[in-house]
């Protein structure tokens, strides 16, 4: 009769053992999926900070060729600053609208201003495009 309730508690104490480490392998998935939440979280903000950087480059560019600071000309520019720089080009095509009276309007232009930049080991590019009507082609 003691050996039967010596084996009970053995075999007790054995699946006491089990529970504890199937609850320690269930918390460890749990930390390790949220550790990859997190690390994806601050990956996305990251890349959501850049793109806020890049499209207030982009906007200040249009405000500088608005003001007349900058020529509505086609060119490419190096701008340093985030992982080793943004490069900006201008690009102007001529287009051919009208007004409301049918006549064409002279001298407009379409501007791209597109950045160009590398991140994580890939390019990246956004675009702005604005109409300028200049005097000079």
């Amino acid at each position: 009769m003691h050996r039967a309730i010596s084996n009970l508690r053995s075999r007790l104490r054995g699946y006491a053992l089990l529970e504890a480490m199937l609850a320690v392998a269930i918390f460890a998935l749990g930390v390790i999926g949220l550790g990859r939440c997190i690390s994806q979280g601050l990956v996305v903000e990251r890349i959501q900070a850049e793109d806020a950087r890049i499209y207030r480059l982009l906007e200040n560019r249009a405000a500088e060729i608005e003001a007349g600071a900058v020529r509505a000309t086609e060119l490419q520019e190096k701008v340093a600053g985030m992982n080793g720089g943004v490069i900006l080009t201008q690009t102007r095509r001529e287009v051919h609208k009208q007004d409301e009276h049918g006549q064409e309007l002279a001298n407009l232009s379409l501007l791209t201003i597109e950045a160009t930049w590398a991140s994580d080991g890939e390019q990246h590019s956004r675009s702005l495009n604005l109409y300028v009507a200049t005097s000079q082609p």
